[in-house]
């Protein structure tokens, strides 16, 4: 399945789900003094960028590394996806990560990984970079954009929360979600293509 820019910047931001993830990110911050909050905040987030920066570049010497295909990434990437999106449907966020009472500034866990830079969204920037990686700066553009989507939803978390109101962000994190499982079996029905058509 191939991807524009556009496409890729709004998968990445169905697989980062910051809307879905405000719970999370007023429960997680709430230990850190409020003065603190916005520095640790854009830490967090560009952990997160670089780890993702750094699966989108070395994403084809990876598969090489490790003798994948890349329709056996594109299944499997698939199911990822499918399992987060579940998770969106049919739990909160904050039930997954919980809430850490400890007052300990957040560096690096839960954050910047898993929260955002996690096992779906390495898959999708690697799969985006092995599939079209004459794109590469695309997929660089894309990310970058969706990173700093999620910098100005994580700084105006709270604001966004009282603003919407709980019930709306769920409903929209649902939808979302159901947005991600067409695009997931999307995602395993081209891998499956691929395989019986292009068989190796």
């Amino acid at each position: 399945m191939d991807h524009s820019f556009t496409s890729a910047l709004v998968l990445l931001l169905l697989v980062l789900d910051p809307l879905g993830s405000i719970p999370i990110f007023i429960s997680v911050l709430r230990g850190v003094a409020p003065e603190r909050r916005t520095r640790v905040a854009l830490r967090e987030t560009c952990i997160a960028f670089s780890v993702l920066a750094l699966f989108m570049v070395g994403g084809q010497h990876f598969l090489t590394l490790m003798r994948l295909s890349e329709r056996s990434l594109e299944v499997a990437g698939g199911v990822i996806l499918i399992i987060i999106a579940i998770r969106m449907i049919f739990k909160g966020g904050s039930e997954i990560y919980g809430n850490d009472d400890s007052g300990r500034e957040p560096f690096i866990f839960p954050l910047a990984v898993p929260l955002l830079a996690g096992p779906s969204a390495m898959a999708t920037v690697l799969l985006l970079a092995s599939r079209q990686p004459e794109r590469l700066m695309d997929w660089a553009g894309a990310l970058t954009a969706a990173m700093l989507i999620c910098a100005t939803v994580l700084l105006l978390a709270e604001k966004i929360r009282v603003w919407l109101g709980a019930s709306m962000v769920s409903a929209i994190e649902k939808l979302m979600g159901l947005v991600l499982t067409a695009v997931a079996v999307e995602m395993i029905l081209a891998g499956l293509k691929r395989y019986f058509l292009q068989p190796l």
